[in-house]
């Protein structure tokens, strides 16, 4: 099998097309200065950055959610208790944050998605253990 790979600004990252399970100690620097990946710890990077994102995404539906007791804490003044409880309720009415598909990401959608995903990932590395 081959390799791919990709220019980095000035540094070149190939992605060796080896045993998925290569140790980590397989890290090294090519011929030419290029920084050599297995193809597992490539592919697990990837899926640590879309966790990250996903993550990132799910606070800020979070901050969202708190938006509307920090307004209803705020004084507008005397008289203005109607103007804010209507502003409060267009801000709960709005539900906004971060949504993918339809649905609203919040910390337990997403805890409850990279916990499947690591049972999967679990299964899978036990089976290529058994396996090889």
């Amino acid at each position: 099998m081959g390799r791919q790979g990709c220019d980095l600004g000035g540094m070149r990252v190939l992605l060796g097309a080896t045993h998925p399970l290569r140790p980590v100690e397989d890290l090294h620097l090519g011929a030419f200065g290029e920084l050599t990946l297995p193809i597992g710890a490539a592919l697990g990077i990837g899926i640590l950055g879309v966790l990250y994102v996903v993550f990132v995404s799910a606070t800020i539906s979070e901050k969202c959610a708190r938006v509307p007791a920090l307004v209803n804490a705020i004084s507008f003044g005397p008289g203005s208790e109607q103007a804010r409880q209507q502003v409060v309720d267009y801000i709960v009415s709005s539900a906004a944050g971060f949504y993918v598909f339809g649905v609203r990401l919040n910390t337990a959608i997403v805890l409850k998605f990279a916990y499947g995903w690591a049972v999967i990932a679990v299964g899978l590395f036990t089976r290529l253990l058994a396996d090889s």
